[in-house]
């Protein structure tokens, strides 16, 4: 039984190994499989497209062109091999419609067509046999005939032979897809009579006949691409004699309505004259061009039909999320920056006048502390340099590296507390068990306070509603160009959008850095609960939900290490957010609820959802179809668009540091940021909301330390007697 223990266990650590890298696949799959949809999307919608037939210019030689090509009939056949033409019969007019089917003007020149009971031959756009297949569907159902015109209107003779064969090939799919038929007929765009026929277009005609088609040029063009007018375009298509003619008219590429107009006059008008309709085939006796397609072409077909439709889908659903990811930054940023102010103004007065009375009463300074080595000095002169009575109680928890023992080598007036590694909630309750004053104020191990901080932070509490405050943390070590992303993100992102919470009452967030509690609130919480990562959020969102007001003092600085590798911010990030996301989950419920609780359901777990964890997540789309929209749309509006997000981020930067008294030097590397931080940002909320979802669950890590914590100028506290402590017996969890 024990083996088979030990083996489940063994499965259980593969399964948590394994799991965590599973999400990267995903969203690889992902990735790949949206590029790919787009490429093709952009291609077949964007690189070329439907055009008067007159954009292609003069032609080259036509040397290697057969003189009976050139002087034959417009069906041509066996260029490859033996080329040979074909007439159409005396008294017959082949109609022929290109470029469509149109949604418009297809089914008007098919109720033509019906009430004269003539047959024509279409021939169809790739592209648009996708967008409407239906409408194939109905021109094969009322007995017309279907050509080919390639699969987005290019002129093939520039095109790459490779080229060439995609959009044939990709248009006999579609068609297969669409009406379940094949056919060899094939019209290249922008083709007229033989005579117009040169060199590079008669290597287009020969590799077609190579891939089994018979190339159908025209003897007579209506011009009606030209919409020269209903009478124009009657007088176009009228023979001259009672020869055979293959007439060139247009089913789509515009506005058709002349193209209809002239139809219903012309075939009445060639009927009395003793003119018969007929489809391409017919007209000059060719054998059956379009056949039943067979089950492997009409299910390829179908899968280029639906993945063609589905990109369009995309497409509009990527462009319709990039608007309203604008618009809601937009939103965003004038809610954020009307807040900052409104919260100035309320804070114009200071700090003593802001709250009530002078709050003068001594301040328990909890510091849980592992493995702090490198800054904890600094972080125990910085809190001992206070203008403010503090009671200073550094907890071990479990360090190696003789965290405590460099506290107590200092001599200083700290409590030392000593315990086995239990984490950072446990840590906390240590401290808050052993503390004796009715506040606290809780700091990490690297953060160093000014000596106005632990004062400035504590006079809210002169509110008896107030039982939280959060102090404004500020990053020390700011060298390099990861320094000042995480310094904007600070001043820019996180303290904004703490002067917002204040004023909506639902603070979700009192940093680890620098926060001050009512001891008898987190009493009566039953103390620092360990159930999510994030102990602080959790901490700060149950508070609100008993009752307490949290609020927001941006004149209590602290000074924090941030991490300076890539590799640390991403471990700090991701256990921050994974952390968010279980306190979201945990105080769900205060979405229903009344009151305070109220309030942070309905404002801040919605506004943490909304820009934390969705737009995020829809972030890599975002970018992708950026992307897309350089290559194939309109590359000036995209980045347009691009500097005005950038100059609105510019203007909420310059702002919130004026706000914080910061110089705006850093903000040269915003644009810089947002192609690196930004990305590194949401792949961090995907591998969270991966990591959520697969249930499993990370550890307090500790953070790389750099030693770049300093405590302020002139620091200097006087020296008195160290006691050594243990932690406190079985009452210390609370």
């Amino acid at each position: 039984m024990t083996h088979h223990r030990r083996r489940a266990a063994r499965r259980r650590d593969r399964t948590r190994r394994i799991t965590p890298r599973t999400h990267w696949l995903l969203l690889s799959v992902f990735a790949v499989t949206l590029s790919t949809v787009l490429l093709l999307q952009g291609y077949t919608h964007h690189m070329f497209g439907i055009t008067s037939d007159a954009v292609t210019g003069v032609r080259g030689r036509s040397d290697m062109v057969p003189a009976r090509v050139a002087h034959g009939g417009p069906v041509i056949a066996g260029a490859a091999t033996s080329p040979h033409t074909a007439r159409v019969r005396p008294r017959t007019i082949a109609l022929t419609f290109d470029d469509g089917p149109d949604p418009t003007w297809t089914p008007r020149i098919l109720d033509v067509l019906r009430r004269n009971h003539v047959h024509a031959t279409f021939f169809v756009v790739g592209t648009q046999v996708v967008a409407h297949p239906e409408l194939v569907r109905r021109i094969v159902a009322d007995g017309h005939q279907i050509g080919i015109h390639t699969f987005t209107h290019p002129d093939l003779a520039r095109l790459a032979p490779w080229q060439r064969s995609l959009e044939l090939r990709e248009t006999q799919l579609a068609v297969a897809g669409a009406a379940g038929i094949t056919t060899a007929l094939l019209r290249p765009p922008y083709s007229s009579e033989n005579g117009a026929l040169d060199d590079a277009d008669w290597s287009v005609l020969k590799q077609a006949d190579a891939a089994g088609y018979v190339t159908v040029l025209s003897t007579q063009d209506a011009e009606d691409w030209q919409r020269p007018g209903a009478r124009r375009i009657l007088a176009n298509a009228t023979p001259h004699g009672h020869g055979g003619q293959v007439l060139l008219m247009h089913d789509a590429g515009g506005d058709r309505s002349q193209t209809v107009a002239a139809l219903a006059a012309l075939v009445p008008r060639l009927k009395a004259q003793g003119f018969r309709f007929a489809t391409v085939s017919d007209a000059v006796g060719m054998a059956a061009p379009v056949q039943p397609a067979g089950l492997g072409d009409h299910l390829q077909g179908l899968a280029l039909v639906r993945a063609l439709q589905g990109g369009d889908r995309v497409v509009r659903l990527l462009g319709w999320l990039m608007y309203a990811a604008g618009a809601i930054s937009v939103l965003r940023a004038a809610v954020v920056l009307t807040a900052a102010r409104r919260h100035r103004r309320l804070r114009a007065g200071g700090p003593d006048r802001s709250w009530g009375p002078r709050v003068t009463e001594p301040v328990s300074v909890i510091v849980p502390a592992y493995n702090e080595s490198a800054g904890i000095k600094a972080a125990v002169r910085s809190l001992l340099a206070s203008d403010h009575p503090v009671e200073i109680i550094v907890v071990d928890d479990g360090s190696t590296d003789g965290t405590a023992d460099l506290v107590e080598a200092l001599g200083l007036p700290v409590r030392v507390i000593r315990q086995r590694n239990a984490g950072k909630p446990a840590a906390l309750n240590s401290g808050l068990a052993a503390a004796t004053c009715d506040l606290v104020v809780m700091v990490d191990g690297d953060t160093a306070f000014e000596p106005d901080t632990v004062r400035t932070i504590v006079q809210p509490f002169a509110d008896p509603r107030v039982g939280a405050v959060s102090g404004n943390a500020k990053v020390v070590n700011r060298g390099g160009l990861l320094g000042r992303w995480q310094h904007i993100e600070y001043v820019v992102g996180f303290n904004l959008d703490r002067r917002l919470f204040d004023l909506a009452e639902c603070m979700p967030t009192v940093p680890g850095a620098v926060g001050a509690f009512r001891r008898r609130a987190l009493l009566d919480l039953g103390g620092v609960s360990d159930v999510t990562l994030a102990e602080d959020t959790d901490l700060t969102m149950a508070l609100c939900r008993n009752g307490w007001r949290v609020v927001y003092e941006e004149g209590a600085k602290a000074w924090t290490e941030a991490p300076a590798s890539l590799n640390a911010l991403w471990r700090q990030r991701y256990r921050w957010c994974y952390g968010t996301l279980q306190a979201m989950w945990k105080h769900r419920g205060a979405l229903v609820q009344r009151g305070a609780a109220g309030k942070l359901g309905r404002r801040g777990l919605i506004y943490l959802l909304l820009f934390q964890v969705l737009l995020p997540l829809l972030a890599p789309a975002v970018d992708i179809f950026a992307l897309y929209g350089l290559v194939f749309l309109d590359p000036v509006r995209i980045i347009g668009l691009w500097l005005a997000f950038l100059l609105l981020q510019l203007l909420m930067g310059l702002y919130a540091f004026r706000l914080d008294g910061e110089r705006p030097g850093p903000l040269w590397s915003l644009p810089l940021q947002q192609f690196v931080y930004r990305q590194l940002m949401y792949l961090v909320v995907i591998q969270s909301v991966f990591t959520a979802v697969s249930g499993s669950r990370l550890r307090w890590q500790r953070m790389e330390r750099y030693g770049s914590l300093q405590p302020p100028a002139g620091a200097q506290p006087l020296p008195s007697d160290l006691t050594r402590e243990e932690p406190p017996a079985a009452s210390t969890p609370l």
